[in-house]
């Protein structure tokens, strides 16, 4: 059936969690025979033919390569070759490639790094978080990611609020007292990256800083500009999703490209469209909300290529299990989570929702997608954030529709009057009148929203539950005692 529960992938999926936390209770290891044995069986299960044992059997290999591949990522932490220098604080002299663009305050810099060399020896391209203070800051925020760096400093290790590096694999800290030289991105992908960085928001220059640095967020997740006031808002009602590159951009993005992509045959079409997907995904540096969004649009491609086109919540737990697989500490990143919650909830509650709403089609479909967005999220937001702001709901219902045509005229508009600012600087200015306009449009949304208090906390949240857990037992007992009633008709 079309829109069928793809429960065996989903029970994989789970294997894949439990076995990931699994790993991470057990602590650090090489878990090579963990690794070959978890492989097997996976392999294993397609050759049995009785599909209640190779079920059983994939989620047992899955599970154990969860365990695998977690121990395997925290022995690469626990045994770096810069484990003594971390732990002795050791100075250093490194040369190491931004993984990330440097999130910058007002006296302080930081941006993860991977280290080619420290004092000259090799240092296994392990990340560290490079953190600055004073002129070195400065320095730092107008670098890139991909750029090489030689930096003078010393080695500590993570600590306090800081220890949410270790996710994103960072084995320790590095404080850079002094920037001895830069170099441009030596990968030709980065570089490229970069350059359409830049064209992208060279359209945008005239714009005051507010709108510029809101822009860039809606266009390439880049909210590092955005004033915490504004993003406090933006948060208090609901909408920090649309500053978070996500499913919806990806898709903007392929609309773009959509007309030349057609002119090619059905392979070009598909390799053309994975080419603007890694582009994008440099582009946007890879953050967990686009690392799912593409990782499914690439599976939707290749199934489509193979004749094999499948439904949109077996694509989400394939990518999801694939990435687990990859990267288990994406398991701890809350923007990974946050985007694989709301993808769940749209897939499975969107159209439901929608059937039952009064209304156009058109508001019933905004309404029922954000709506399904919103449950999906709440079991991640409100133990992360203490609560949910209920009016996240109208809140969305507003600023949706407006955030897909500031996407895709922000992205052609950014390039196209980039590309004429040499002509006059005029036509950037004309071009960008839309876009400024439904900028102030969403700030205003988000101004009026986030001055509404009500939130849903854990309580609230479990009441909202066994509210909606009686009045569907209700409903329920209705149905029976409406069928008992009816007559039996005779033999």
């Amino acid at each position: 059936m079309k829109g069928a529960v793809p429960y065996a992938p989903l029970a994989i999926l789970v294997g894949v969690i439990v076995g990931i936390l699994v790993g991470e209770s057990a602590g650090p290891g090489a878990s090579v025979a963990l690794l070959v044995v978890g492989g097997v069986a996976a392999l294993a299960a397609a050759l049995v033919h009785t599909p209640g044992v190779r079920v059983v059997v994939a989620i047992l290999g899955f599970a154990l390569l969860g365990t695998a591949v977690m121990q395997r990522a925290l022995h690469g932490l626990v045994m770096s070759p810069l484990t003594t220098a971390v732990a002795h604080h050791e100075d250093a002299r490194i040369v190491a490639t931004l993984v990330d663009d440097p999130d910058a305050a007002r006296f302080d810099a930081r941006v993860l790094a991977r280290v080619a060399s420290a004092n000259g020896g090799a240092a296994g391209r392990r990340r560290v978080l490079v953190t600055a203070s004073g002129d070195v800051a400065g320095h730092l925020r107008l670098l890139a990611s991909g750029e090489t760096v030689v930096l003078r400093g010393w080695f500590t290790e993570l600590e306090g609020f800081d220890l949410r590096w270790r996710w994103k694999h960072a084995a320790g800290a590095f404080h850079a007292t002094e920037v001895l030289g830069v170099r441009r991105a030596a990968s030709p992908l980065a570089r490229a990256a970069n350059d359409a960085r830049a064209l992208v928001l060279s359209g945008s220059e005239h714009l005051v800083p507010v709108d510029r640095a809101l822009l860039a967020g809606f266009l390439l997740g880049d909210t590092r500009g955005v004033p915490r006031e504004l993003t406090a808002q933006f948060r208090a009602a609901g909408l920090t999703h649309l500053t978070a590159v996500s499913g919806e951009n990806v898709a903007f993005v392929l609309a773009l490209f959509a007309p030349l992509l057609r002119r090619l045959g059905l392979r070009g079409r598909v390799i053309g469209a994975l080419v603007v997907l890694v582009c994008f995904g440099t582009m946007t540096r890879w953050e967990p909300s686009v690392l799912r969004a593409i990782a499914m649009a690439v599976i939707a491609l290749v199934a489509g290529y193979l004749g094999r086109p499948t439904v949109g919540l077996r694509i989400l737990v394939l990518a999801a299990t694939a990435l687990l697989l990859a990267d288990p500490f994406l398991l701890h990143q809350v923007g990974f989570l946050l985007s694989c919650a709301a993808s769940l909830g749209i897939a499975l509650l969107a159209r439901p929702i929608s059937a039952r709403l009064p209304g156009p089609a058109w508001m019933r479909e905004v309404l029922g997608v954000t709506a399904a967005a919103q449950i999906g999220v709440a079991p991640v937001l409100i133990p992360v954030f203490g609560s949910m702001p209920l009016v996240a709901l109208p809140a969305n219902l507003l600023a949706v529709p407006l955030a897909a045509p500031l996407t895709m005229w922000g992205l052609a508009a950014g390039v196209v009057g980039g590309l004429a600012r040499p002509l006059s600087p005029a036509i950037p200015r004309l071009l960008e009148l839309p876009t400024v306009g439904l900028l102030h449009a969403l700030i205003a949304v988000a101004d009026v929203a986030s001055r509404v208090p009500i939130a849903v906390d854990g309580r609230a949240a479990w009441g909202v539950v066994a509210l909606g857990a009686l009045l569907a037992a209700a409903r329920r007992a209705r149905r029976l005692r409406e069928d008992a009633r009816l007559p039996v008709p005779p033999r």
